[in-house]
């Protein structure tokens, strides 16, 4: 048995010292109102603010026990990197723990989200500044963290280990979903296609989720902030060393590779 308080200190000690997990560090939560108590801590242990959030898919199978469709987790200032055309970017990933690549259409908030609001496609839709090309890092120092379940998931950032933004994105407003396209590829072999369309009420759902999500636990979502709105392509487990590139028409190509994370 473990409090909140010491899983979210495993958790940050972890990823700051860039080593292994090679368990859950206490007891796994059985519903998501403990596993975001403990992301609460974890987030306020942080050494960086909140730069933005994720939203991932609970799988099908956990949904209605856990109620709950999607869930959501920090992106921190420095975990954050903007892509220009023609560079590679390092992506750090903690040896034995875990790591995958996932193509995002990320939004940025282009206003405030108000106190009180509707939390609905339409105010979504109203807020959204812009979207981006992007890659998510999904990564933990836990290796099963996936395997465990979403409350496993949600305890230790939502699975976050950074995000990459690409270019604007023009036209989705009008464009039919599927015409938006993502492909991914890993050591120059397509493991995933997608489109706007593979997000569940495409990316604009994905908003007002979150949305309703931050007013209930008293969390401000002002303009500029990041959201990832969903692994467009699937999950892609990646290994150290390895290359990959993630390719929007319209939008161009985002090439990353991994390195080794160091000591923070």
């Amino acid at each position: 048995m473990s409090s909140p308080q010491e899983i979210a200190q495993r958790f940050v000690a972890a990823r700051r010292a860039a080593t292994a997990l090679p368990d859950y560090p206490g007891t796994i939560p059985d519903n998501l109102t403990t596993s975001y108590d403990i992301q609460d801590v974890a987030r306020s242990l942080w050494p960086t603010p909140v730069r933005g959030w994720k939203i991932g898919m609970v799988p099908p199978a956990f949904r209605e026990k856990l109620g709950a469709m999607r869930l959501a987790g920090p992106v921190f200032d420095g975990n954050v990197w903007d892509y220009s055309e023609g560079q590679v970017i390092d992506l750090p990933i903690i040896p034995g723990g875990f790591a995958a690549v996932e193509g995002e259409f990320v939004v940025k908030l282009g206003a405030d989200m108000p106190a009180d609001g509707p939390s609905d496609e339409a105010e979504a839709r109203g807020l959204i500044g812009s979207i981006h090309a992007g890659i998510e890092l999904a990564g933990s120092p836990l290796a099963t963290i996936n395997k465990l379940g979403p409350t496993v998931v949600v305890s230790d950032f939502g699975n976050n280990a950074g995000l990459i933004v690409g270019p604007e994105l023009t036209g989705w407003r009008d464009a039919a979903p599927e015409s938006l396209t993502v492909e991914t590829q890993i050591e120059g072999a397509v493991v995933g296609t997608g489109s706007f369309a593979s997000i569940p009420g495409t990316p604009v759902q994905a908003v007002a989720f979150l949305l309703a999500h931050c007013r209930t636990r008293g969390i401000a979502l002002p303009a500029g902030t990041l959201i990832t709105t969903g692994a467009v392509t699937g999950i892609h487990d990646i290994a150290l060393g390895q290359s990959s590139t993630v390719t929007f028409a319209p939008g161009g190509a985002i090439k990353v590779r991994t390195v080794q994370a160091q000591p923070r």
